[in-house]
């Protein structure tokens, strides 16, 4: 004997009405606490930007202008300048970037479009391990090995192939300590390379295949595909991605100071000993009073390497859509 399946009563009209009132009533509580989210991000920035800048207050107000193009760093006197630390973070993290971002780019494209896919999968798990060592392990790392390689063989071999060189004697000028900027950069470029090269793989990912496919089937070289289809298409989140390792770079710490030199002087060679802004307030803070003239200079050189950072960002974001209005128009 079949036995007629067994059917959902209809809802009653006051279980439909309490379910659309539970629903209105959920809507906007959840709308509320996504807008509390959101704002909460704008109050803390607010906040960090408050107490850096009221905490260096006194710094500006004592140097005036003077306090941005001075390299002095003197606790002594009580004569402080933000030039040399400044110096530093620009110089170190442009040459990071200048080392990583063709590194990232290359791993990146060669993990998702030529590497096998058993090899891209350990290369890319060996690219994320690479990114979660602590930044204290790089700087180890460099003290007891870059730097001696660096003292020993690639400082003498370019100064004694370049020490003669009109410009380039300047840039490779020093006593080969190991230390300094480009010591400093390539440590920092060792550590963006995994993060700069995750976020491009990733872009790389979820652009289309057929996208390739069809440069490929045009005739294009794997070069033509990647400049005339890769790179225009994943132009958003390659940017994003070198913001991300350029922030890093500009706001390491203790890798930098192991192999910086800790010197507040500007010097024009790549291998002369120097500070950044994050290494000097590292070194500093501790020994700082509360409420002195140093204190607030080193709060003033936080809030100096914030308005680098913002400044840095927007000049990323008008030249990305200074591309796409130039793509709008070809």
């Amino acid at each position: 004997m079949d036995i007629p399946a067994r059917q959902n009563a209809p809802a009653s009209p006051d279980q439909a009405g309490a379910a659309r009132s539970g629903r209105r009533t959920a809507d906007p509580a959840f709308r509320l606490l996504v807008t509390i989210t959101g704002m909460a991000v704008l109050v803390v920035l607010g906040a960090i930007i408050a107490v850096m800048v009221n905490g260096g207050w006194h710094a500006f107000a004592t140097f005036g202008p003077g306090f941005l193009i001075s390299d002095a760093w003197n606790p002594v006197t009580q004569h402080f300048g933000a030039a040399a630390p400044v110096f530093g973070t620009v110089v170190s993290s442009a040459l990071a970037l200048l080392l990583a971002v063709p590194l990232a780019f290359g791993t990146a494209f060669w993990l998702t479009a030529l590497a096998p896919p058993t090899v891209a999968s350990v290369i890319g798990m060996a690219v994320q391990l690479l990114a979660a060592v602590p930044s204290i392990i790089f700087g180890m790392w460099g003290f007891f090995v870059v730097v001696p390689v660096i003292a020993h063989y690639v400082q003498p071999f370019l100064h004694h192939t370049f020490g003669h060189v009109p410009v380039l004697s300047v840039l490779v000028a020093g006593a080969p300590f190991g230390t300094g900027l480009l010591t400093a950069g390539f440590i920092l470029a060792v550590m963006i390379t995994p993060s700069i090269t995750a976020v491009m793989r990733d872009v790389f990912a979820s652009m289309p295949a057929v996208l390739r496919e069809s440069g490929y089937g045009l005739g294009a070289t794997r070069w033509e595909v990647m400049r005339n289809v890769v790179l225009p298409w994943s132009r958003e989140g390659l940017v994003g991605g070198i913001v991300l390792g350029m922030g890093r770079a500009m706001g390491e710490t203790m890798a930098v100071t192991f192999v910086i030199g800790d010197s507040n002087h500007i010097g024009w060679s790549l291998f002369a000993p120097a500070n950044t802004i994050a290494s000097l307030i590292a070194l500093e803070f501790p020994e700082s009073p509360a409420g002195s003239l140093k204190l607030a200079s080193l709060l003033a050189l936080g809030a100096i390497l914030m308005a680098i950072s913002f400044v840095t960002l927007w000049f990323s974001r008008w030249l990305l859509s200074r591309g796409e209005n130039t793509g709008r128009r070809a």
